[in-house]
This record gives structure tokens, C-alpha cells and sequence, in this order.
């Protein structure tokens, strides 16, 4: 059996003094004309980042599998353009800019069915949209979110971003803590609050496969398994940028907690990964510019580990 696909890469995007060059272009041309300076950053990106063209490449081929190179390559432009607005976005927010708008769709039905339960639930995001910015939205709940999440290496992007920082209402549980952050999850969801999973790449921890754009990929599935535990539901939390200043933010779909002996929960943990995975085509189906994962998750194996680097990870 071929060994799975490695990219290796050191290079860090994102310094200092780029970050520097939008933080004073937001000073001096606001929002919109900051925006502008993208369209420049991200050509040279394509044409010169070459690790980085081919990871989004893996995706762009799956999701526009009728266009030729040169249009994917124009997709692949799109994906960094849009990604590199979330980020201005995101540093706008934690500046104290309140002028963005987001529309949260299944609040309702959410809250409904929480309200009768003394359990917190999970929150199995991805890497799309501007799911930082969009947590802001939770706040409704009145419930404290917990972030499994790895610590930002780049320094720069952490002073800038403020990635992973605890406050009072987001704190972060590290999956390399003991038995990977677990007890602490199971805990949370008993007192009643929120914990937030990346469900789309496994980082070398368990995962299961399932079809996603027409090939296999390996997700993750402690979520459900953490769900199973539990007892709770499993919130899929997908955020898209619209318009200018206005975010989408997706909670209708909940997927129930896998239940049964071992092998029976197995075959629904397969289930619920799978819908996950079409959830997700759904998303990039209506948004295709905005899946930022920067990773070939088709070409890696269960065992992943890339040197990329990419904003969120969890």
C-alpha cells in the first residue's frame, strides 16, 4: 500500500510587517480600500507560494472538476482573496469595530431544544467562512465556549489575530492535554456549556473515512464519540461571508449522538461523519470560495502531518 502524501513546509504567511501594512491601510482607506490591496498580496501568492496553490488546487480540482487549469487557477485566486478579507474582518472585530452584521440561521430552533436540557452540546465546525468572527453570534446563548484547539505558532499572527486567547466567554482546551482534552470536553458538556470541534481533518488522531467531493477523505470523529458519552447533540456551525460587513452563520443542523453497543455506535459514528461530509458539499456547493482548509486532506492519509499552517486549526 503507496504511503500517504506529505506536504512539507516551514514557511510561515503572515509576518509582522505585512500585518502592519493592513493595519495602517485600515487607518487610512478604511475597510473597502484595504480590501483592495488584496487583489495584489494574493496574485503574488498564485504565482510565487507554490505549496499553498497546490493544497487549494486539491480542492478546487474536486469542486470545479469541468474547468480547465487556467480557471482553477482564477479559483484558487478567489479562495486566497476571500480568506485574506476574513482575516481584515476578524482584526476589524477584535479592534472594537461593531458596524458587522450577522444573520444566524436556526437559532430558534436551537434554543427550543435546549431549552429543556441541563447538557451543553458540541459545535462541529470546519475550516470555512470565518468561523472566529462568527463565534461573536454566540453570545446569545449565554453559555461559555470551549475551543479544542491547538496554540497559534506563528507569533505574529497570535499578537494580530488574537487566535487563541482565553476571555470570559471563549476559553481553550488543548488536544494534546491528557487523554486529548476529553474528561474536560465530557465535563463542560455536563455543566452545561459549549464545546467547539474542527470536524475536517484529523491531525494524525482517529478518523474514519468517508466520500467527500467525489473521493475519500479521513475526518475526524471524537466529536460523536463525545456526543455518544454525553448523551448531547452535535450543532454543525458553518459561517459564510455574504456581503460587505455581513456574515451567514448556519446552526440548523444538528445530528443526534450515536447510541447502541460498540459496534452498532461505530456504524453510526460512520453515519454521522457521512452526513457531516455532505453538509460541507452543501456549504461549498453555495460558497465555493470560501473553504480555507490549505491542506490536501485527499492525498494524506489517517496519519496526517503537514507543515502547513492554517488559521483556526483545532
Amino acid at each position: 500500500m503507496p504511503e500517504p502524501k506529505v506536504v512539507h513546509s516551514s514557511k510561515k504567511r503572515g509576518t509582522r510587517l505585512g500585518f502592519a501594512f493592513f493595519r495602517v491601510s485600515l487607518a487610512l482607506f478604511g475597510l473597502r480600500g484595504t480590501y483592495g490591496f488584496l487583489y495584489i498580496v494574493c496574485l503574488y501568492y498564485v504565482l510565487f507560494d507554490r505549496p499553498a496553490l497546490s493544497v487549494t488546487m486539491a480542492y478546487v480540482s474536486r469542486r470545479f472538476r469541468s474547468y480547465g487549469l487556467l480557471r482553477r487557477t482564477y479559483c484558487v485566486y478567489r479562495v486566497f482573496v476571500n480568506q485574506g478579507k476574513s482575516l481584515i474582518d476578524r482584526y476589524c472585530l477584535l479592534s472594537g469595530d461593531r458596524k458587522f452584521d450577522f444573520e444566524v440561521y436556526g437559532y430558534d430552533r436551537l434554543k427550543t431544544l435546549m431549552a429543556g436540557s441541563g447538557k451543553g452540546f458540541i459545535l462541529l465546525t470546519a475550516h470555512v467562512g470565518n468561523w472566529q468572527a462568527a463565534m461573536t453570534s454566540l453570545d446569545k446563548f449565554r453559555r461559555v465556549v470551549y475551543l479544542l484547539m491547538r496554540p497559534e505558532e506563528n507569533r505574529a499572527v497570535k499578537e494580530m489575530l488574537d487566535i487563541d486567547s482565553d476571555s470570559d466567554s471563549v476559553k481553550i482546551i488543548s488536544p494534546d492535554s491528557f487523554l486529548g482534552g476529553v474528561v474536560e470536553m465530557v465535563n463542560v458538556i455536563n455543566e452545561g456549556n459549549i464545546v467547539s470541534i474542527m470536524g475536517d481533518r484529523s491531525y494524525g488522531h482517529n478518523s474514519i473515512e468517508v466520500p467527500f467531493l467525489g473521493d475519500m477523505v479521513h475526518f475526524p470523529y471524537a466529536a460523536f464519540n463525545i456526543a455518544a458519552a454525553t448523551g448531547c447533540p452535535v450543532v454543525v456551525f458553518l459561517s459564510a461571508r455574504i456581503a460587505a460587513r455581513k456574515y451567514f452563520v448556519d446552526v440548523s443542523n444538528i445530528i443526534e449522538p450515536p447510541s447502541g453497543g460498540r459496534r452498532k455506535k461505530m456504524e453510526e459514528v460512520r453515519d454521522r461523519a457521512g452526513q457531516f461530509a455532505r453538509i460541507l458539499e452543501d456549504f461549498v456547493d453555495k460558497y465555493p470560495f470560501q473553504w480555507f482548509m490549505f491542506s490536501d486532506i485527499w492525498a494524506n492519509g489517517p496519519e496526517e502531518k503537514t507543515g502547513l499552517k492554517e488559521q483556526g486549526d483545532a
